[in-house]
């Protein structure tokens, strides 16, 4: 069985006060670890002055009757595995936070791909872990952001800890115990509702492409037209009826907006994904619909809203911090922190408004 990383230190440290001293390959058999793993792991014990290495051997230190008190733990020689849909796009900086957070802590990220493929992010995280990995940074392909009764156990079981990154699970559900870190999606459409509101706007429509981001713009998306008191507006056709191709979810879209604003009930619109947005301006523009005038926009993302030839306001989740805040929990489950986590933890990161052009809110060029 797999030994947690503190685990494998507590035996460490039970033979070497036993024998007085081990060299490091007898030590590395009879615990059934690879040298390469052990030899990390007395690098650590010795950084913390709880061993001593002396030439290829392990000491317990002279004169100690016991573990000396330990200094800040050292992320040195840990490996760091990270499972992720994909390196483009919205999880790029995802990675990025996560890779310069444990970077900077000394330690090493490794990557695994499951481009969305079925039952390929448990094949990656076995194989990150049978490399080597400590530690597990996770972003299943659930197809709406949380698993499904029964799916996902395989994280749940795992010996090494487990942070989920940008996923959920319903309460009761085994894998809703893990650590987690997620951009918090409801919180953001909220606050696009709550900002076209007081720009005036009581008929806000909404606009998403199905993802696993989808359902909870639409739950932070309702919880605000609910707590506002904003005229009900008719859904999207595409929440009933998902898209057949990017071709059709463009078409519907548009004839949603366009039928909206016509015939009143529509004056603003949260649109994601940014890039949604974009191919959407103009078409509703040749359609004589005006924007920012006849219908306000709001994208969400923020990949490439300010580059758009109408600087679109957007919803920007911030995925850097999302990647380092996860990091750094795990870090500290694997023992590198001053005091780490007693709780399990389940923390939520805000995304931030940027108001440009789009909305109506921006002068020109802003």
């Amino acid at each position: 069985m797999r030994l947690h990383v503190d685990q494998r230190h507590e035996r460490v440290l039970q033979l070497v006060r036993e024998r007085g001293s081990l060299r490091v390959a007898e030590l590395a058999e009879e615990l059934g670890m690879s040298a390469v793993t052990l030899r990390r792991d007395v690098e650590t014990l010795a950084a913390q002055g709880l061993v001593e290495r002396l030439h290829g051997a392990v000491v317990w230190p002279s004169g100690a009757s016991g573990p000396a008190p330990a200094a800040v733990p050292s992320a040195e020689g840990l490996v760091v595995g990270m499972v992720v849909p994909t390196t483009e796009y919205y999880y790029a900086d995802v990675v990025r936070g996560a890779r310069e957070a444990v970077e900077a802590a000394g330690a090493r990220l490794t990557i695994g791909l499951s481009r969305y493929l079925p039952d390929e992010d448990e094949a990656q995280a076995r194989r990150l872990l049978s490399t080597g990995a400590d530690g597990l940074l996770l972003t299943p392909s659930w197809e709406w952001g949380h698993p499904e009764p029964g799916e996902g156990l395989w994280a749940a079981e795992q010996e090494t800890p487990v942070v989920l990154v940008e996923r959920w699970a319903p309460l009761g559900h085994p894998v809703a115990g893990l650590d987690r870190v997620r951009s918090d999606h409801a919180h953001g459409a909220a606050e696009a509702v709550a900002h076209l509101a007081g720009l005036g706007h009581r008929s806000i429509a909404l606009a998403v492409q199905e993802s696993p981001t989808a359902p909870r713009l639409r739950a932070g998306y309702a919880a605000a037209v609910a707590a506002l008191g904003l005229s009900p507006v008719a859904a999207s056709p595409l929440q009933d009826a998902p898209s057949r191709s990017e071709a059709d979810r463009f078409e519907r879209t548009l004839e949603y907006l366009c039928e909206g604003v016509a015939g009143g009930d529509v004056t603003a619109a949260i649109v994601h994904s940014d890039a949604d947005a974009i191919v959407l301006i103009p078409r509703l523009q040749a359609r004589g619909v005006r924007v920012p005038e006849d219908l306000a926009v709001i994208a969400y993302d923020d990949e490439v809203a300010s580059l758009a030839d109408l600087p679109l306001t957007a919803v920007a989740p911030d995925k850097h911090a999302v990647g380092a805040a996860a990091a750094k929990l795990l870090l500290s489950r694997l023992g590198v922190s001053d005091e780490g986590p007693a709780a399990r933890r389940h923390l939520d990161v805000l995304p931030s408004l940027r108001v440009r052009v789009s909305c109506g809110a921006a002068a020109a060029g802003a």
